[in-house]
């Protein structure tokens, strides 16, 4: 159990722990040259069971609040401390505040001095306490008189801490770990350590862990759990961890920084929360008021962002946006202080309930209904309250790291609620079962009226159909999602396009005979310099605008690609020429290749070795660099249909199962349909063979 003092300055809150620990908290020259604490101080008492009491001491000084909120994250336990001779003062009302604010249900007070004053005045005094607790949280907690001079009344306050600290069930250590950092030294064989509260999970001797915001990788070479040696600190231990890595050093951590599970390094400077303002603010917080945030052991400037049309009034709560003027680490349901810029007064708090919020459409009624799903505590139900909330999907992978859930934990969650996931290089989403089957429904109804509309092409372009749905993915989860589909049989997906099944466009009889004396022109030995559109019309004595008319045709329904005005080449023919030209790289010294090496291997002329250079160097499936060139392992499916790498001892494996979207440069022309001629430089590139992760669960 972790015990924090509370109170007035020189209510004698320190001279309590001596006299509890037989420890003297104020370590520094300063503090005792002037007799107050100014940093914050710790010692730990065992208890007769075996287990340790840690305390944590604070400051009571008004102008070192921030410090007294660095130490009030992550205790358990609260000992309020009042002098008999002053009662309640005002640092003892900012601070009973405080301890409201943070959510800390369990406490007693300890009404010190009484050795110096009356016992009327203990009475008169105890009163005045109960009343000031009436409307908080430690309402009806024991008053024990004592004194820290004479030792009266210490036995039984001791007797009552270890009578708690065994009722009190110890915190769920089951999520990912986090220590919030309150001090950072340098100490002799134990290198650089921190000291703080383990807000969750476990840490073991040798685990890797990342110090956030920074980012610096670091491994646990030692640990003191409870002011003793262990293997191991778990949640709701004061722990010291000694680090090492590359880049640590006392000076590179600081108050503030979170070591944790390197799984939760997301660090954030934009969060939604709810805001509570004390009763006894003077005024309505504002929009776009200027805070300092006080989140575990950091304090950062901030300003808030109103999500209600109205300012939030003293003892009001409202949901608000917080835009922080740095990045911290921080947790869904962690709670936080705000108080004035100036750190002259406590103004309110609550707690987080989204760390990636939206910086446009904040005060939607679809935002707003989300925020009261993620304000639900437990995550199962905060996950199915928003899995039938717009978009109908939700980014699976960022949730329960924002709630530091362990993998298994999270997995056990999807389970009992059967949701159904899907993998990309983006991450992976949920979404529910039912609403997996209507937008497989959906998907279908589409595909059938766009055939009905269209019989002669071989399906719709990927984006047009995604953006047609009502529960909208993003585009590398609807691909997946496709994919699944594809694999059950209920689609079928073959290069740019999306078709049922059992659809395949076709050509009419004219055309069909038609397209039959025109392919022997364009395949065989000379399948790599086939004759142009006025050659083939000379040969088959038909018009020019006929066989233009058709090759186009058969360029949308992707059996053709015109390489050059005129000039069609048989989409296999074209994968062929991949092919080619990533043996060529692959054979050279730096990956790099010609023109003139292209064109003796297809014996086809250098002009047209150029054009079709020029063609796949539109497409990205070439990168360009002069007269060089080189493979693009990310473009390389480009014009092959579904499977068709497969087997193939000659291709490039970079890149071979990842998702043909949202790669580099790729964005900007999501959704552009293919224009006649075959695929232009904006087209959507096909379907890799391979699913890019675990795929549909």
């Amino acid at each position: 159990m972790i015990v924090g003092t509370a109170g007035h300055i020189d209510h004698g809150k320190t001279s309590l722990v001596r006299t509890l620990t037989g420890v003297d908290t104020d370590r520094l020259k300063e503090e005792k040259t002037r007799g107050i604490s100014i940093e914050l101080g710790f010692a730990y008492l065992p208890a007769p069971d075996g287990q340790i009491v840690g305390f944590v001491d604070v400051p009571g000084h008004e102008k070192l609040v921030h410090t007294m909120l660095a130490g009030a994250s992550g205790i358990d336990f609260v000992v309020l401390v009042v002098a008999a001779d002053d009662g309640i003062m005002p640092q003892t009302r900012e601070h009973l505040a405080i301890v409201e604010l943070l959510g800390i249900k369990r406490g007693l007070v300890a009404l010190t001095k009484i050795d110096a004053v009356a016992e009327d005045r203990v009475g008169e005094v105890t009163r005045e306490i109960e009343n000031a607790l009436a409307d908080t949280r430690l309402a009806g907690a024991p008053v024990h008189p004592v004194s820290s001079i004479t030792g009266q009344g210490i036995a039984e306050l001791k007797a009552a801490l270890f009578e708690v600290s065994t009722a009190i069930p110890r915190r769920p250590d089951d999520g990912r770990f986090r220590l919030a950092v309150d001090r950072c030294f340098a100490l002799a064989g134990a290198g650089t350590v921190v000291t703080g509260t383990v807000l969750s999970g476990r840490v073991k001797v040798g685990d890797a862990v990342v110090v956030s915001p920074s980012g610096l990788t670091a491994r646990v070479r030692s640990i003191h759990a409870q002011n003793r040696a262990a293997e191991e600190g778990r949640a709701g231990d004061r722990c010291a961890l000694g680090l090492t890595g590359a880049d640590i050093s006392k000076d590179a951590i600081s108050r503030g920084d979170v070591v944790l599970d390197g799984a939760l390094h997301a660090p954030t400077d934009r969060i939604d929360a709810e805001l509570t303002v004390m009763r006894g603010e003077p005024k309505p917080v504002g929009q776009w008021m200027p805070v300092r945030l006080h989140h575990a052991s950091v304090s950062v400037p901030a300003r808030i962002v109103l999500l209600d049309d109205a300012d939030v009034t003293p003892g009001k709560t409202a949901p608000v946006q917080i835009v922080l003027e740095a990045k911290i680490a921080a947790a869904v349901g962690d709670r936080f202080v705000i108080r004035d810029i100036s750190a002259q007064r406590t103004i309110g708090g609550g707690r987080f309930l989204d760390l990636r919020a939206p910086a446009r459409k904040r005060r939607t009624p679809e935002r707003r209904a989300q925020l009261e799903a993620l304000s639900l505590a437990d995550p199962a139900q905060a996950l199915a309250a928003l899995l039938e909330l717009p978009p109908y999907n939700v980014d699976f992978g960022a949730f329960a790291r924002d709630r530091v859930l362990a993998a298994d934990h999270a997995d056990a969650i999807a389970r009992s609620l059967g949701v159904v996931r899907f993998a990309a290089s983006g991450g992976e989403i949920a979404i529910s079962a039912p609403n997996w089957t209507k937008l497989r429904e959906d998907i279908r109804r589409a595909l059938e009226t766009y055939h009905k509309d269209n019989p002669d092409l071989p399906g719709i372009g990927l984006e047009r159909l995604r953006m047609q749905m009502d529960i909208k993915l993003a585009a590398p989860f609807f691909l997946n999602a496709l994919r699944a589909m594809a694999k059950a049989g209920e689609i079928s997906l073959d290069g740019a396009w999306v078709r049922l099944a059992t659809h395949e466009g076709k050509l009419t009889a004219s055309d069909e005979k038609l397209w039959a004396l025109i392919s022997p022109l364009l395949s065989g030995a000379e399948r790599f310099r086939p004759p142009r559109v006025r050659d083939i019309a000379g040969l088959l004595i038909v018009q020019e605008t006929e066989i233009r008319r058709l090759l186009k045709l058969l360029g949308r329904m992707g059996k053709v690609d015109e390489v050059a005005h005129d000039h069609f080449f048989p989409r296999e023919t074209v994968s062929e020429m991949v092919d080619i030209c990533v043996d060529i790289s692959a054979k050279a010294k730096d990956a790099n290749f010609t023109a003139a090496q292209l064109r003796d291997r297809l014996d086809n002329g250098r002009k047209v070795a150029i054009q079709i250079l020029e063609f796949f160097d539109r497409h990205g499936v070439t990168l360009r660099k002069g007269d060089l060139r080189r493979p693009n392992p990310h473009r390389l499916d480009l014009f092959r249909k579904l499977g068709q790498e497969e087997g193939k001892s000659n291709v490039l494996k970079i890149g071979r199962d990842s998702s043909p979207v949202g790669r580099p440069g790729f964005k900007p022309g999501w959704g552009r349909e293919p224009v006649l001629g075959g695929f232009d430089s904006h087209s959507l590139p096909p379907i890799s063979g391979a699913p890019t992760s675990r795929g549909a669960r």
